[in-house]
């Protein structure tokens, strides 16, 4: 472990890149509110924590200037797989948990082997967003403050004495839990997966950067339910390690829920759980602190968006433009780079030929200065150049016609407004099917002979 101060530590934060729309890595800055963003040496945006761990903080640069946290979206440090996750490994918690009524997993208040079950990755929400209380699922919502292991390299077999080698690094966790799924269904799956109950963040950090224990305390409302520290804990952190790899590869990245304190929801007597409206804040010694509020019946469910809206297509060509698009303009349905060069009255629209690009038009422009006096209209056409292409979009003359007429259209070009075209090789035959699928006559208004005398190695 590392050092006992936590004043200086780099907390790796999740959030969404506000100008690309993508995922990006920073350091956040939990006292000043400010977000600062993180590539690798080589300049190369970090992406996820999975990078972080990866790379190592030597090759991690800071990246342009801080951004407020308050302007971004965060995102969970840790997403994408299962967690795995310990149930009742504070014996204080054992105790209320077997005597709550709500404990169909064992008779006996200390376990004698560590019980391992997981939460779905759908469940998995970040820092501040809401948790449903999902009213026809489960009346009965509880909260388990949790520190999360998260594992640094690959691990099978691993042993108590060596386990320590192949933690990363951790982060904050609130287990929700709906309790009566729990019982009745005498195991922990159904009743710990649903949708947004599994918070976490708002940070990651190495292990090097933290204190060999750390506390945790849960807050709801204000209140302190929960405080305990891993000092308390049944099976330690290196048992857990070696009891789950013992038949299986524990990956960099995957996160183990060490398990709750004592002070939950069920051991109150009366029970108290979660109403909507209600804040759960779960603390860790150098991580800062995890919030989330109860929604509504009426909240809607971020899950299902996000879910949809993941495509298991990877669109080609999209990695020169930073993942993202970044440049592009939406034509025909398609990211296309698309560039306008000039404001004169005259159109002059360029298609270049197969495997080129926009730039083999570039000579021509700058020996006849045609962007002085013209509106100029250049493109790569689907796959070629910047413009990416989707695999199962099917690219043929027919489909590069449709997109010079997508540059018409978004150039405004009609007949009182005309246009010369220029096209070169394959390119000749989507401008010829561009003009007779959609009855445009164009005039070249350039003589050849005076382009060649002008341009000898055009």
């Amino acid at each position: 472990m590392g050092s006992q101060s936590t004043s200086n530590i780099m907390r790796y934060a999740a959030y969404v890149h506000p100008t690309t729309g993508l995922p990006r890595v920073s350091h956040y800055d939990l006292a000043n509110g400010t977000i600062q963003p993180l590539s690798l040496t080589s300049g190369t945006p970090v992406r996820d924590i999975y990078e972080v761990i990866a790379a190592g903080a030597s090759q991690i640069i800071p990246d342009g200037e801080p951004l407020s946290a308050d302007d971004v979206k965060l995102l969970a440090p840790i997403s994408g797989r299962d967690i795995m996750a310990v149930g009742k490994n504070y014996m204080e918690h054992a105790k209320e948990f077997n005597s709550s009524g709500y404990d169909s997993s064992d008779k006996t208040d200390r376990p004698s082997h560590p019980v391992i079950f997981t939460k779905r990755a759908t469940s998995i929400i970040a820092h501040g967003e809401t948790i449903l209380p999902h009213p026809e699922f489960s009346q009965t919502l509880d909260y388990e403050g949790e520190i999360g292991v998260i594992i640094g390299k690959t691990g099978y077999r691993v042993s108590e004495t060596d386990a320590w080698d192949y933690v990363w690094g951790y982060t904050n966790i609130n287990d929700m839990t709906a309790r009566e799924r729990q019982r009745d269904h005498k195991q922990f799956f159904i009743g710990k997966s649903p949708d947004t109950f599994c918070p976490i963040g708002p940070v990651a950090v190495s292990k090097d950067d933290l204190p060999s224990v750390l506390k945790v305390e849960t807050h709801v409302n204000g209140e302190l339910r929960q405080s305990s520290t891993t000092q308390d804990l049944i099976f330690s952190i290196p048992t857990l390690i070696k009891t789950i790899s013992e038949g299986q590869t524990l990956q960099p990245g995957d996160v183990i829920a060490t398990g709750t304190p004592a002070g939950v929801g069920i051991g109150k007597n009366p029970p108290i759980f979660l109403q909507p409206g209600d804040e759960v804040s779960v603390s860790v010694t150098g991580l800062g602190t995890l919030s989330n509020r109860i929604g509504t019946a009426e909240t809607s469910n971020p899950t299902v968006q996000r879910v949809s809206s993941n495509s298991p297509f990877r669109i080609n060509n999209l990695a020169k433009t930073l993942d993202a698009g970044v440049g592009l303009t939406k034509l025909n349905g398609k990211q296309l780079n698309y560039q306008k060069k000039g404001s004169g009255s005259n159109h002059i629209v360029f298609v270049h030929g197969l495997g080129g690009t926009q730039d083999y038009w570039a000579p021509l422009i700058s020996k006849l200065s045609l962007s002085e006096n013209n509106s100029l209209h250049l493109f790569d056409m689907e796959g070629h150049g910047l413009s990416p292409t989707h695999p199962l979009s099917k690219m043929s003359i027919e489909s590069f016609a449709q997109d010079i007429r997508s540059i018409f259209d978004v150039a405004d070009i009609t007949s009182s407004a005309p246009a010369t075209l220029f096209a070169h090789s394959l390119g000749c035959l989507a401008a010829l099917n561009f003009t007779l699928a959609f009855n445009f006559l164009f005039i070249i208004n350039i003589k050849i002979y005076k382009i060649l005398s002008k341009i000898k190695q055009f």
